[in-house]
């Protein structure tokens, strides 16, 4: 019984030692890997976008609308298009207009849940979220302007279409419908 106690003072001492070692004299820190924050996208050298100094509407494509069942053309408009990682995230924020007749088609690289706000964007805007047989899978109807709220599409989408708030209304555009560009 003895030793029992004398081997358990000798741990004690030991354990009392390393602990001192290591927590007073030993200084070394453990190698601790580099947290980096995320790159923001660099702007390109002829993209320095702001309220001030807001993108201009560069005509790059047609789109048209057609009636899910019928086919019927419901209407048409004039795009820009968004399809690299810069312009997808700048959509169309800073813009203090767009015409009624144009509107953004953001293409991505694969057809997945998308999700858009309206972060720095002072335009209501009509969001239509589109897969890749065309279809429109989704809706959101005059949006909140200088939102950071997500709007998700709850299919997969492989195009999303902006314009302005009222224009799926005015045009009776609804989901299942269809685009062409």
């Amino acid at each position: 019984m003895k030793s029992k106690s004398v081997l358990l003072v000798i741990l004690a001492i030991l354990a009392a030692g390393l602990v001192v070692y290591f927590g007073f004299f030993h200084d070394k820190e453990l190698p601790r890997p580099e947290i980096t924050a995320p790159t923001p996208l660099p702007a390109p050298d002829d993209h320095d976008y702001s309220y001030e100094n807001p993108p201009v509407f560069k005509k790059e494509g047609e789109l048209r609308f057609y009636d899910g069942q019928s086919n019927q053309k419901i209407s048409e408009i004039d795009i820009e298009i968004a399809d690299n990682p810069f312009d997808r995230a700048l959509g169309l924020m800073f813009r203090p207009e767009m015409a009624d007749t144009t509107g953004m088609l953001f293409i991505f690289d694969n057809e997945e849940t998308q999700a858009f706000w309206m972060r720095n964007t002072v335009i209501p805007l009509d969001i239509l979220y589109v897969n890749a047989k065309n279809e429109i899978v989704d809706i959101y109807k005059h949006t909140k302007v200088k939102s950071d709220l997500s709007m998700p599409s709850s299919d997969p989408a492989l195009y999303v279409v902006e314009v302005n708030a009222g224009y799926c209304d005015k045009h009776g555009i609804e989901e299942g419908d269809l685009v062409e560009f």
